[in-house]
């Protein structure tokens, strides 16, 4: 079914985009093995021990969309040490951080800069 099919505008079928995204990619293989130079991966900042993790991320040279709600609504001063130590990370690997959103920020490796 091409792409276009899923979303009839005015027609009798409905989009549920959400639920669309959601199953993009499920019918191949695991994406996991494929080869890539760079992977974008989705983390969520549960607690200060996730930002080794991204860290991690960000050294193999992949970029992460940190989703940092958890954090925020269970301890702000929490969240705001793990963002000090994300952007040592960043600065010591020349990549970059910005706010994408109130609860999302992008964080690139090194040779990546964001647009701001």
């Amino acid at each position: 079914m091409a792409i276009l099919d899923k979303f009839k505008i005015g027609g009798k079928q409905e989009a549920d985009i959400e639920e669309y995204l959601n199953t993009l990619g499920l019918e191949e293989d695991d994406l996991m093995v494929e080869h890539a130079d760079m992977w974008v991966r989705p983390y969520s900042l549960e607690d200060i021990m996730d930002v080794e993790k991204v860290s991690s991320e960000l050294k193999k040279g992949n970029i992460v969309i940190l989703n940092i709600e958890p954090l925020y609504k269970r301890n702000a001063i929490k969240l705001r040490q793990a963002i000090s130590e994300l952007k040592g990370t960043v600065q010591d690997i020349n990549g970059d951080i910005a706010r994408i959103t109130e609860q999302k920020v992008l964080l690139t490796p090194s040779g990546v800069k964001i647009a701001k």
